[in-house]
């Protein structure tokens, strides 16, 4: 009963302690020269775009769709009566 009431909580007391020390700790300081703390970061550019592809010596537009194929309707074929 001890290894229940007392072992298996220390777990519990470590991460309590864990938590509590995140929460009391204060932010470092930014030492760095060329982001002076306050100032201004410039973003990261967008990403760029990929390059349309080139349609013939002269930059065409894009070539027209096929035209289009209706699909042939199959008939039903007529079964022969048979006589019985």
């Amino acid at each position: 009963m001890l290894y229940l009431f007392v072992f298996l909580k220390l777990p519990i007391a470590a991460l309590c302690w864990i938590v509590w020390w995140a929460v009391h700790q204060t932010p470092d300081e930014e030492t760095d020269e060329a982001h002076p703390p306050g100032g201004y970061r410039r973003p990261h550019p967008p990403p760029r775009l990929p390059r349309p592809p080139r349609r013939g010596p002269h930059g065409d537009g894009i070539p027209l769709p096929p035209p289009r194929v209706r699909p042939v309707k199959a008939r039903a074929r007529r079964m022969p009566q048979q006589r019985g």
